[in-house]
């Protein structure tokens, strides 16, 4: 689908730019999901040149305006599946960015940390 973009019955575009496009995600985690999807055949992250990392974030900052605007989240989880370890099942990279709701799951303190078994937050040292 990410080397398709072109094809309206697999990507529904919001947004494009030279070297990229901004496209709602085909299964939502939250109302307003998109992904920022290089045009270019690029797996990781790290494959961008700073050129095209700077025009992904413009393009994000962009997007999030756009999600402002029509659902008025109160949070954004921001994120990439860099490798088949990290859970990525395309290759080709796409930038989540997912509009976050005040009570969306119980407990949302740690975020990202919870992908992984670690401490939970009320276990944290708090340091000043």
């Amino acid at each position: 689908m990410f080397c398709k973009l072109d094809d309206s019955s697999l990507n529904e575009i919001l947004i494009e730019s030279v070297n990229f496009v901004v496209r709602r995600d085909n299964y939502p985690s939250s109302r307003g999901h998109v992904e920022v999807v290089p045009r270019r055949h690029v797996e990781s992250l790290f494959d961008l040149t700073a050129t095209e990392m700077a025009e992904a974030f413009e393009l994000m900052q962009e997007a999030r305006k756009k999600i402002d605007d029509q659902f008025s989240p109160e949070g954004y989880t921001i994120g990439v599946n860099d490798g088949a370890a990290a859970g990525r099942t395309v290759d080709h990279l796409h930038i989540h960015l997912i509009p976050r709701y005040e009570g969306d799951v119980e407990d949302p303190r740690g975020g990202i940390r919870q992908i992984l078994p670690g401490p939970h937050p009320d276990e944290w040292a708090h340091k000043s």
